[in-house]
């Protein structure tokens, strides 16, 4: 009798559907996850890990203020307090993206990135005795799936809020924050990072970013005023950018209408609206009333590109110019609020342009990721004011990898 004929998993005739280790310990996160109450995430991924031999399991999510890793609560005694992302490994793993693993007489202390949609949500850690690669494929393969249920669940929870929060927010940050896209997106072909200041207090400045087949959206805002009234213009003027540029219209004069109809005469929006080509390069932008763009070439801040500045969002502007450049693959494009650079109570220092381009070209010149340069800008800035700033600050780095 001749044997059964094998090609691969499949033997001739009769596939091999049998439950392997891999997709038994996957589904146990799988086949609850529809159903599984925010509280009991940081429980079922621990008890995953545990499967493999892992022990001391954390779930480490950013702060806010990208200072910190907190433990996500309900995972026992391994919880334990924050992290700082500086100087810790799992702040390393955090700030590279990348597998950090340190070796010690208790085993193999292993740190995963925790992708989510390229918004690095944090880091999951375990001990094991010993580590091989089949556990770095399913531990990478397991924070995933943790990344997306995380995301998932966060729309209809306060917990994961709470844990990122690492010091008590204004009202008008939460309305923000609750505004905003991912803080960071990357493909093979385009990343984005931005970063805001202060983050636990923000109220007028404002991001968006949108990935569209081959185009990437990006507008940056900044409202006037203070408080609870320039969240509120922020985020009338975020919500028609977003409008505008699904329904197919001019984004400009659209955004220049709504604001224009709610708060007009006294209160106006600067802002500035890109598109970038990520097959080709091309990059449009207007500027209405925003400092220029910052192009960075090998590491470098190259000629700022001299385009007309339509004006501001409220003041009823013409049809505005349209300003292009084609970039080449690894440029990066600072875009900033005009509180990153300037100090508007009186008697302080401001940042200035110089100072900024000092630390653009040392940070950039390190090959940092663009989350890292970003997260190091913001918080630069913040140490040079002697950790308050008196204005909103916000920036958004975009890398053209071609």
């Amino acid at each position: 009798m001749e044997a059964p004929v094998t090609v691969g998993r499949y033997e001739h005739g009769a596939p091999d559907r049998s439950e392997s280790f891999g997709e038994e310990l996957l589904g146990g996160l799988l086949d609850p996850a529809h159903e599984l109450p925010p509280d009991r995430v940081g429980p079922v991924v621990a008890d995953l890990p545990a499967r493999l031999g892992c022990r001391e399991v954390r779930i480490l999510l950013q702060d806010y203020g990208q200072q910190k890793l907190a433990p996500l609560p309900g995972e026992g005694p391994a919880g334990g307090e924050p992290l700082p992302v500086d100087h810790s490994e799992a702040g390393r793993c955090f700030l590279t993206s990348r597998p950090v693993e340190t070796a010690s007489a208790e085993g193999a202390r292993v740190h995963v990135p925790l992708p989510a949609g390229g918004d690095q949500a944090g880091v999951p850690a375990v001990t094991l005795d010993t580590v091989d690669d089949d556990d770095r494929r399913i531990l990478r393969r397991v924070a995933g799936l943790v990344a997306d249920l995380l995301r998932t669940k966060n729309g209809y929870t306060d917990l994961f809020f709470r844990t990122r929060r690492g010091e008590p927010m204004s009202v008008a940050a939460e309305i923000q924050w609750s505004l905003l896209p991912p803080l960071a997106m990357s493909i093979p072909r385009v990343a984005v990072a931005g970063a805001l200041e202060p983050a636990y207090d923000v109220a007028g400045d404002s991001f968006d970013h949108a990935l569209n087949g081959d185009a990437l959206h990006l507008a940056m805002i900044d409202a006037t005023g203070h408080g609870l009234d320039a969240a509120t213009m922020a985020t009338v003027a975020i919500g028609a950018y977003r409008h505008a540029r699904r329904i197919g219209v001019e984004l400009y004069l659209f955004m220049d209408r709504a604001v224009a109809e709610q708060f007009a005469p006294d209160h106006f929006v600067t802002a500035q609206m890109m598109r970038l080509e990520t097959d080709t390069g091309r990059l449009q932008w207007v500027n209405a009333g925003h400092p220029a763009p910052m192009p960075i070439r090998e590491h470098r801040v190259v000629r700022r590109p001299n385009s007309p500045t339509a004006l501001p969002v409220g003041f009823g502007g013409d049809q505005p110019q349209i300003g292009e450049v084609t970039l080449e693959p690894g440029d990066r494009v600072l875009c900033f609020t005009d509180g990153l650079v300037e100090e508007h109570e009186g008697g302080r220092e401001q940042f200035g342009e110089d100072r900024l381009l000092d630390r653009v070209h040392r940070l950039d010149r390190a090959d940092r990721s663009v989350r890292a340069v970003a997260r190091d800008l913001s918080h630069t800035l913040v140490r040079a004011r002697d950790g308050a700033t008196t204005d909103d600050a916000t920036l958004v780095l975009v890398e053209w990898r071609g």
